[in-house]
């Protein structure tokens, strides 16, 4: 039996890396999938990719820091399907990392923290009406591991990571008397997502500060790993299937941990 049969699963940041690997796994396991996003050819590449899986696909441009369009949205796919099974918020912005608070802008500090703070409470809160309504549901949010980790030029993602798994946790207490299960997933730095993602920009540019080449500083970064390596999409999105199926049940209020080893909780 498929992880997913019979689930409808709304993504949003549905046509970025994270998101657009989820769908295809998500397809291949049997959900009905809405991807919402800002960016229509990404979100037509990302169904485009799920429907050859077999998977009934629909796609809308939705920002996911409007309330009222993501609300909006929300009704559309509860009066179209019925339900709302599964939330993700893939949703990713370029930020500044790399410097020391002394060459850090307020606006530059404040940007992921306000930025994804803000994207995950607006679907979060869109989403829980019908998931209260219907006595269960899964959101999942994506943290990173600056939410544990210390040194120069972290400050911001790591306010962000902290802020966003604390939110998870809070959610998690606040839904779950109702049937509703909040899991959060920290991955690390995926080196395949570079290349679709804006942290190949950003994370070129942290690189090129240092005085070396983007794969130079990523091997570095994969070497402060247990496992040597970094995490994969297709091991972040296995995951996330996972965790929003009937096997995992059980699981809420957890922040899991897909760092490769690069935190041991």
């Amino acid at each position: 039996m498929m992880l997913l049969e019979d689930k409808v699963a709304v993504i949003h940041g549905g046509g970025g890396s994270i998101g657009g690997a989820a769908a295809r796994v998500f397809a291949r396991e049997g959900a009905r999938l809405f991807l919402a996003g800002r960016s229509l050819p990404r979100l037509e590449a990302a169904a485009s990719a799920a429907r050859e899986l077999g998977a009934s696909v629909d796609i809308a441009v939705v920002d996911a820091m409007d309330q009222a369009a993501v609300d909006r949205h929300v009704d559309e796919v509860t009066d179209a399907a019925g339900r709302i099974d599964i939330a993700l918020n893939a949703v990713g912005f370029d930020h500044v990392q790399g410097l020391p608070i002394a060459e850090t802008s307020l606006a530059d500090y404040l940007h992921p923290v306000t930025g994804y703070l803000q994207t995950n409470f607006v679907t979060a809160k869109a989403v829980s009406r019908p998931m209260l309504a219907q006595g269960g549901g899964v959101i999942l949010t994506i943290s990173t591991p600056g939410a544990r980790l210390t040194g120069s030029g972290l400050i911001g993602n790591a306010a962000q990571s902290a802020g966003l798994e604390g939110f998870s946790r809070a959610l998690a207490g606040e839904l779950g008397p109702s049937g509703v299960r909040v899991v959060c997933v920290r991955p690390h730095a995926m080196a395949d997502a570079y290349d679709t993602s804006y942290t190949g920009e950003m994370f070129g540019r942290i690189a090129a500060a240092g005085g070396i080449g983007r794969d130079e500083w990523l091997a570095g970064l994969a070497g402060t790993t247990l496992l040597g390596r970094l995490p994969s999409l297709a091991e972040v999105a296995e995951y996330l299937a996972f965790a929003a199926s009937d096997r995992a049940r059980s699981m809420t209020g957890v922040i899991s941990n897909l760092t490769a080893g690069a935190l041991v909780d």
